[in-house]
């Protein structure tokens, strides 16, 4: 087993510059996940593979930078023609409840819409996965996963503003991937954290690795390196990146 993430698009809010919104790619054991379906999707995960060879997608919450491409990815399930020796599948989409927006998941012959109990445990391919709702103007849920082969457990925070609960959650994990769209001096946001608070999470957690996504489109990102590094002297810290393949 080799558990991979591959970060599509990593922005916060709009893309930019040929990157895009929040998606990532996480593989292992030939299971392959897609993590959030964010604006420029579609196109970035063309690179890494085929998008019908996708076997399910899992969506954090539904604001727009999360779900922009959802649509087109149904689409291409429905209109693209399966790889010679390959047969058309259904792709099965776990959300959450808590909106209307979760009947968008459904397209009869194409989609099937999956409810996750965010207070459960969800077995989905070789991965164990539990929740943590989130600080967030919408309902929202990060990720612990778990490759369930090895014990590897890779964090996704999804949007989050400062939540102390983060901690246990995160607990000893390999990779945490977390919000942090802010420069410190925006303590106690409402809707997601500083660079700071997000090493601050990640030192006590003592976590591996900490990746910094939902990356602000202004200022200078080495600064924001900066804060998280300062918070986590004991963290092995970075940005995301566009096309970046973690080995977890």
């Amino acid at each position: 087993c080799l558990m991979e993430l591959t970060i599509l698009g990593c922005m916060g809010g709009y893309p930019t510059k040929d990157v895009g919104t929040t998606a990532y790619l996480l593989t292992s054991d030939d299971f392959k996940l897609l993590i959030d379906v964010g604006s420029n999707a579609l196109l970035s995960l063309e690179h890494h593979l085929d998008p019908l060879d996708l076997d399910a997608v899992i969506l954090t919450h539904y604001h727009a930078d999360h779900i922009a491409d959802l649509g087109v990815l149904q689409y291409t399930f429905q209109l693209k023609e399966p790889a010679v020796g390959k047969s058309k599948k259904i792709l099965p989409i776990y959300g959450h409840v808590e909106s209307e927006f979760f009947r968008l998941l459904e397209m009869p012959g194409v989609s099937e819409g999956i409810a996750y109990a965010p207070e459960e445990t969800l077995e989905l391919g070789p991965f164990r996965i539990r929740f943590l709702k989130t600080v967030h103007p919408v309902p929202c849920y990060a990720l612990r996963i778990e490759e369930i082969a090895t014990g590897k457990v890779f964090v996704f925070g999804a949007d989050s503003a400062y939540l102390p609960a983060f901690v246990p959650f995160v607990k000893d994990a390999d990779l945490f991937l977390a919000d942090a769209n802010l420069f410190n001096g925006n303590e106690r946001h409402h809707a997601h954290m500083t660079a700071g608070e997000v090493g601050t999470l990640a030192e006590e957690a003592a976590v591996k690795q900490l990746i910094l996504t939902h990356l602000p489109q202004k200022g200078t990102l080495s600064v924001l390196l900066d804060q998280a590094k300062e918070a986590a002297p004991s963290v092995s810290v970075t940005l995301a990146e566009k096309d970046r393949i973690i080995t977890i």
